[in-house]
């Protein structure tokens, strides 16, 4: 659902009528990964018998680490296409040639987004559904960005799709591989939890919200705020009703 289920949703957004509400996407999104690192991930993490002193420094590792990914994978995209176009998961600005390399890389991403939730399936199922929904909210953005290059390559919007779809499947495959390395690792599952928060926060502080703050109207700035809170809000939602039925 996490994977295939957030594919769906982008082309509905890029391809269909609600293309014209993918700011607010980005507004929910954001909602949703900062709802779901800090008050579910988080403090399940230090629920544990392992230090703070231990889990903040992996926190802190874990941001470092996505900060220099994304260092890296500009440096590859402006040394291969020959310019510096800012990241953007919600609009890639790639050559065609590019097709291939953002496949890779999104089948990569997606492969670790099932480990992520695996991890925190096997903390508690609540955890799971909650993760779950964050990663699809996060990944509709960076798949409408996926969808839209891929058209500029082939112009064939039904092939564009289908490859896009294979890639966000490899996130059933990560979950299955997490859930068995998770599982004979259960006294890591503390330090899972607090990467798998860094991966929310850095993609939620370094890549959402930078595009949400540009000068704006009082009432598009209000929309957002909302949009937001609504994220939030649907993450909540979700933890409380699944913990009431687990």
């Amino acid at each position: 659902m996490a994977g295939v289920g957030s594919v769906w949703l982008a082309a509905l957004l890029g391809f269909g009528i609600l293309a014209r509400y993918t700011e607010h996407m980005l507004s929910l999104a954001a909602g949703a990964l900062l709802a779901t690192a800090f008050m579910h991930l988080l403090p399940e993490a230090f629920e544990s018998q392992v230090s703070a002193d231990l889990l903040f420094p992996t926190l802190l590792a874990g941001l470092i680490f996505f900060f220099l990914l994304d260092k890296a994978e500009l440096w590859h995209h402006g040394h291969e296409h020959h310019h510096g176009h800012h990241h953007d998961h919600g609009a890639h600005q790639h050559s065609s040639g590019g097709s291939w390399a953002i496949l890779t890389g999104d089948s990569v991403h997606c492969f670790g987004d099932g480990v992520l939730i695996a991890s925190a399936f096997v903390a508690d199922m609540r955890l799971g559904v909650v993760a779950a929904l964050a990663v699809l909210m996060h990944e509709v953005p960076h798949h409408m960005g996926d969808l839209a290059v891929l058209r500029q390559a082939s112009d064939n919007r039904r092939m564009a799709f289908l490859k896009v779809s294979l890639a966000g499947a490899l996130t059933a495959m990560g979950g299955l591989v997490g859930y068995f390395l998770v599982a004979e690792l259960k006294a890591y599952l503390p330090y899972f939890l607090a990467i798998a928060s860094s991966s929310f926060l850095y993609v939620a502080l370094a890549d959402l919200i930078p595009q949400l703050q540009k000068k704006l109207s009082a009432r598009e700035t209000a929309a957002q705020i909302i949009w937001l809170l609504v994220g939030m809000g649907m993450v909540t939602l979700a933890s409380h009703l699944t913990h009431s039925s687990h």
